[in-house]
């Protein structure tokens, strides 16, 4: 439920750039960010860093695509969110006692303190490859493509790498008991 809800302003931009432009669908985006960020403050009356950083992210990089009339800049947020969280989980390596993949998980999982760095190097290292992605299809493909592949693209890749570290920690998980 949690996963539908984070990706509700994206399948909202998807909707209405396939039934007016991407301009339409950055203003929806925007607006459905900050009923997202709204909603959640409401329910659990305290704020979730991804939805914040993104909204601040949508609200700047699609103000400036509305404003400039520009579609780069919406088209760029992605990798700008993916490289600053590669830089927040390698940066959490060092600051901190533990690094973030441990803070997020370490209550749902026991693992040696090798692992958790190591599936926190694994997180980074995709959030680094996901923005060299976006940006491969953003100059590489028409505005088209690049909507489809925001949407199908990236949530199949984030679904593949999510079954890659389950599957690498069950066998880990396994050797343990």
């Amino acid at each position: 439920m949690k996963m539908l809800f984070d990706f509700f302003p994206v399948a909202l931009f998807f909707a209405a750039y396939k039934l007016y432009d991407i301009y339409t669908a950055t203003a929806v985006l925007i607006i459905a960010s900050i009923l997202q960020t709204g909603i959640y403050w409401l329910r659990q009356r305290r704020f979730e860093n991804m939805h914040v950083i993104t909204l601040v992210l949508v609200c700047v990089f699609g103000g400036m695509t509305l404003l400039l009339h520009d579609e780069m800049f919406i088209k760029w947020k992605p990798t700008v969110i993916n490289w600053l969280f590669a830089l927040v989980f390698i940066g959490s390596m060092w600051i901190g006692k533990q690094p973030l993949i441990r803070r997020m998980m370490g209550d749902h999982l026991s693992l040696p303190d090798t692992i958790w760095l190591r599936l926190n190097l694994l997180w980074s290292v995709f959030f680094v490859v996901m923005g060299i992605i976006n940006l491969i299809v953003v100059y590489s493909f028409d505005t088209e493509t690049w909507v489809n592949f925001k949407l199908f693209g990236m949530l199949g890749l984030t679904f593949v790498f999510i079954v890659a570290q389950s599957l690498y920690l069950a066998r880990y998980m396994q050797e343990e008991s």
